[in-house]
């Protein structure tokens, strides 16, 4: 053998205990040890040597059997006995000090690693000596069944038992103990009420959290005032502020159940449904259009959302509430609310036309369900392990496509479930009859360029001495649906065809259609289509789809077929080792997932409720337990108070899955009710700089839609009926008057409802496009609804500055709470004084008044010098595009039809100068942190 070869050996063998054991400097080994056994050397191997080979070293010796470096491969042991390409081996199963591996990495003859301050620990240089003197076994445990004690594991570490991965080496990976929290069961915690046996009151949640302030040498602080808590627990359960009734209520109610009774209030308040059901819609990305090139209206999504409005004011068990969403159809196909319910199964955009290829889109639906229902609910993002084994989580791609498969038989469907006595289809005529005006506009249109083109045909015909076309060669005959059209007709009439699909599609608002789904073999559906109804049993022949493990993720890439499944790495879940009831799913077409989702809702489950009192946590604290709502794993944040996490978790399971009770159990702790500063707080900053030990009440920016809905109420607008069709605030017009294309065409211009009252609904009921977003909310940090969003951005930005002071939405209300002032009294402190309490909810301070009366006089003054000027809202907005097929632009003029008897807001022309002046006022204080601010 060449010196050379003999050194590449040396050379590989070092880089991989280089690769293995980490850089440390090398001590002499302790070569008195006691010699393992075979078995004790292969749980050596199995606990220390292969995850790290793995990890470190088949990246250039395995990972790419065509890339193997030095021919040296080094994913068996077979592989490290045959050596690189020199032949010699790089270990002497037995005799470590006859192998390479073992001397170089002790600078026995050559030094590897060659640095200093990479050689390697004693310590880490006996293991591998132990291992090769033990025989050098190569274990690879059979997963399948119940894993022995390793006396060499790390005790903080972990060996998952699941499904099996794609390669042993995933299977019998080694995790942190803290990595795999939340796949581990629920335990149970005593409360640690030595905490606060000085205390008053006794809240659990007070003892978890002091007991962790006390290990920091840290204190809660004391409780917020009346108004400030008033405040607080208002906007969180209805995302309103308190009118100045309530918050003098409370403030003279001296009772010690006084904060009880506005929790018990609150809680039984219509608007709750409302404010909750907005977190839950931001996960599940809901929206009223369908996303994509085709961005078409989905006509009665609106009453999924109005579904979850009502679950949450009826206090529906989350586990029901679950259930109902994955699988309602399979629960009870009778049920209203369960046919409603499972539009949940479609929230996430998705567009299949003419243009694509069905199995593609098919499978990017079953993909984004798999993803969607792991965020929602187990706070687990599966998409990673599509592709592969999950890199960092205990997710087999093999769990991946047996979660899969539970939605094989789902397909889209508008089914027919009547309108119920609950639901508001109020102003169904008014509209219906608009929709209806628009959509014959557009066939009349579209008939008028037709006869044109029929005409122009006929003539041809008649030159040429033919009856039809089909009596000319193929080569003569002249395109029949735009032959004799101008190059503008031309385009216009592609303009109207797609319209006439819109409109078509809008009627379908008033039809009693569910957005919903049911289970049948695959049956063509289009997103081009209007309506599309469940298949008649003849016509739903054939059997369920197939799932199929896909390598890479690749349709062209199928590997072995799988059965439905859960999460196999959930405690009690792997089905190979200890297979419960609750994780049974069936292969047929019925019933799949309905036992997915009683597995989810199942109090076994270690994710669940632990995922949903977190997100509960974060509504009242700005911040979960576990910050990373959507994430509980590896990557994610690991919880604060993980006991407490644990606790609550046991908690709402036993208290039947209430969100009410757990939310009261929640706003009824001191730490709830802590003021929002800290006598010490640079100590606070120096141990807890991001306040995760809750030493303090978090402030924070109120949400894009609590901001535009207080607005309304503070101006005396918001209109608070519930439910129905959704509604066109006005927006941006700059914004309004952009095209929104639909497949090659443009959509109809957006245009805000017709009368104040419509325009001026809660935020929720807005209708919510996918490609058009309020620029007013989205520069709020309002999420877009094409991923889940776990928990809202709270930026800071020079555009809200734009948005709030200069935006028209804010000078109209402005105006409107000027003038309902001004109606009631012209006394100007009166004025002043009304102006805090509708904005604020107190009177100003003396400093105020004198700030404001001053600003009030200056801003009088210079609105009787300036008339303002009439800006009628737009009657028509010019389009222009550019012709796909010749490259040339054309244009042509939209009619607005709303704005012909358009109802305005109140305008500054409407009013005297008095109110205008009081209205620049009014913008000050819709501006300020103390309205903008939670605290």
């Amino acid at each position: 053998m060449s010196k050379t070869s003999k050194q590449f050996t040396l050379l590989a063998a070092a880089a991989i205990c280089c690769c293995l054991f980490g850089q440390t400097h090398a001590e002499k080994p302790n070569e008195k040890s006691k010699p393992l056994t075979q078995e004790q050397a292969g749980q050596l191997f199995t606990a220390r040597i292969f995850p790290l080979l793995k990890t470190k070293c088949f990246a250039c010796h395995g990972d790419d059997p065509k890339e193997i470096r030095g021919e040296f491969d080094i994913r068996s042991r077979a592989g490290m006995l045959k050596g690189g390409e020199s032949g010699e081996t790089s270990l002497v199963p037995g005799k470590p000090e006859k192998s390479p591996i073992y001397l170089s990495v002790k600078w026995d003859g050559l030094e590897m690693p060659p640095k200093e301050n990479d050689r390697l620990t004693a310590e880490q240089i006996e293991w591998i000596r132990q291992w090769i003197a033990g025989g050098a076994p190569w274990v690879e445990p059979d997963f399948t069944k119940p894993s022995t004690k390793n006396t060499f594991a790390d005790p903080n570490s972990v060996v998952m038992s699941t499904s099996g991965g794609l390669d042993p080496g995933w299977t019998n990976r080694v995790y942190k103990a803290e990595d795999v929290w939340a796949f581990q069961p629920i335990k149970r915690y005593e409360v640690p009420w030595d905490a606060i046996k000085k205390s008053k009151t006794k809240n659990p949640i007070d003892a978890f959290i002091v007991r962790k302030l006390q290990s920091q040498k840290l204190q809660p602080t004391n409780c917020a005032d009346k108004r400030t808590l008033l405040r607080r627990i208002t906007f969180q359960l209805t995302g309103l502020p308190p009118t100045v009734f309530e918050i003098v209520l409370f403030e003279i109610d001296e009772s010690p159940r006084a904060f009880q009774k506005v929790v018990n209030r609150l809680l039984s308040s219509k608007h709750y449904g409302e404010q909750m059901a907005g977190h839950w819609l931001d996960v599940v990305r809901y929206a009223d259009t369908g996303g994509f090139s085709n961005d078409y209206e989905r006509p009665n999504a609106w009453r999924y959302r109005d579904y979850v409005i009502r679950s949450f004011n009826t206090d529906k068990p989350y586990d029901q509430f679950i259930v109902e969403q994955i699988a309602g159809d399979e629960l009870d196909p009778n049920d209203a609310e369960c046919r409603i319910a499972v539009g949940f199964l479609r929230m996430g955009p998705w567009e299949h036309t003419g243009m694509s290829v069905a199995t593609i889109t098919r499978q990017l639906f079953l993909d984004d369900i798999t993803h969607g229902v792991g965020v929602s609910f187990l706070a687990q993002g599966l998409r990673c392990a599509r592709c592969h084994d999950h890199k960092f989580d205990p997710l087999p791609t093999r769990d991946y496509y047996r979660m899969q498969s539970a939605f094989a038989p789902v397909q889209f469907a508008d089914v027919n479930v009547d309108y119920q006595p609950y639901e508001n289809t109020s102003n169904f005529e008014e509209i219906k009859q608009r929709s209806e005006r628009l959509l014959k506009d557009s066939q009349e249109t579209m008939a008028r360029l037709s006869k044109k083109s029929n005409d122009a045909i006929a003539q041809f015909l008649k030159k040429r001495g033919v009856k039809k076309l089909t009596d000319l060669p193929p080569d003569e005959r002249p395109k029949k649906t735009f032959y004799g059209l101008t190059a503008l007709e031309k385009s216009i009439r592609k303009i109207y065809n797609k319209r006439i699909s819109y409109f078509e599609r809008e009627m379908k608002r008033f039809e009693p259609f569910a957005f919903s789904v049911y289970n049948g073999p695959p049956n063509g559906f289009s997103s081009n289509k209007p309506t599309f109804l469940i298949p008649s049993a003849q016509n739903r022949k054939g059997r369920v789809q197939q799932v199929n493990i896909l390598i890479g993720g690749a349709l062209n890439a199928t590997a072995e077929l799988v059965t439905p499944g859960v999460l196999s790495a959930m405690h009690g879940s792997n089905d190979a080792v200890s297979p419960t009831a609750w994780n049974t799913i069936p292969n047929s077409m019925q019933g799949r997932r309905l036992a997915l989702a009683k597995w989810i809702a199942s109090p076994s489950n270690t994710l669940t409720a632990r995922v949903m009192v977190n997100r509960i946590w974060q509504i009242h604290f700005g911040q979960g337990l576990v910050a990373t709502s959507n994430s509980f794993g590896k990557m994610g944040a690991k919880p604060s108070h993980p006991e407490l996490l644990d606790w609550l978790a046991n908690w709402f399971i036993e208290h039947g899955w209430s969100v009410k009770k757990l939310q009261r159990l929640i706003v009824s702790s001191n730490t709830y009710q802590q003021q929002s500063s800290h006598p010490e707080v640079e100590k606070c900053k120096t141990v807890d700089p991001n306040n995760e030990l809750l030493a303090y009440y978090n402030a924070r920016r109120l949400t894009a839609e609590e901001i535009r809905d207080s607005a309304l109420a503070a101006a005396g607008e918001l209109n608070r009926e519930m439910g129905g069709l959704g509604v066109f605030p006005e927006i941006n017009w700059e914004v309004a008057k952009q095209p929104r294309h639909i497949m090659g065409s443009v959509a109809p211009a957006y245009q805000p409802s017709r009368l104040p009252e419509q325009r001026n609904r809660r935020t929720i009921y807005t209708f919510k496009f996918r490609t058009l977003p309020d620029p007013m909310l989205e520069v709020f940090n309002k999420p877009t609804s094409d991923i889940s969003c776990e928990r809202r951005s709270e930026t800071t930005v020079t555009p809200q500055v734009f948005a709030l002071f200069n935006g028209q939405f804010t000078h109209d209300r402005a105006l409107a709470l000027a003038n309902k002032i001004t109606k009631s009294t012209n006394n100007v402190p009166d004025q002043i004084n009304a102006a805090f309490q509708q904005v604020f909810g107190r009177s100003p301070s003396g400093e105020e008044q004198k700030l404001a009366a001053s600003h009030l006089a200056e801003m009088l003054a210079h609105h009787r010098q300036r008339k303002p000027t009439v800006v009628p809202p737009p009657l028509v907005v010019t389009r222009a595009m550019i012709e796909e097929l010749t490259g040339e632009e054309y244009t042509w003029d939209e009619e607005l039809d709303l704005m012909k008897d358009y109802v305005s807001d109140l305008k500054p022309w409407d009013v005297d100068p008095e109110t205008r002046a009081l209205a620049e006022l009014c913008l000050v204080l819709l501006n300020s942190n103390e309205f903008v601010y939670l605290r």
